[in-house]
């Protein structure tokens, strides 16, 4: 059973930093894409940020371009998300996702199969 645990988010000022981590088990870790989607009150789920399986190449949404970077432990079957300069437009629930087996992620939600709980990031101006 494939499982992604979430932790790290928390109340932030503006301008301050925090690291997302999603721990995965239940899959070959290595062999699958991730991602990072945030979601705010009252919007869609959105892309934040993604990594390939295989060469580790990054995709980022333009909002996050410079703040944020995605990276992954193999080792350790976990994807983590550092998040810098962070901005109240950054408030969200977060949630990381794998991608089918093999595949190179995309920023669409529905080429993902697993996701995780979701952490809170709540950034005060």
């Amino acid at each position: 059973q494939v499982q992604l645990v979430e932790s790290g988010g928390g109340l932030v000022q503006a301008g301050g930093s925090l690291r997302l981590s999603c721990a995965a088990s239940g899959l070959t870790f290595s062999t699958y894409s991730m991602g990072w989607f945030r979601q705010a009150p009252g919007k869609e789920r959105a892309f934040v940020a993604a990594i390939s399986w295989y060469q580790g190449t990054t995709y980022y949404a333009d909002s996050v371009k410079g703040r944020f970077t995605i990276s992954r432990d193999n080792v350790k079957n976990t994807v983590y998300l550092q998040m810098n300069s962070l901005k109240p437009e950054d408030t969200a629930v977060y949630y990381c996702a794998s991608m089918r087996q093999f595949r190179r992620p995309t920023e669409g939600t529905d080429e993902y199969n697993y996701w995780g709980q979701g952490t809170q990031v709540t950034v005060s101006s």
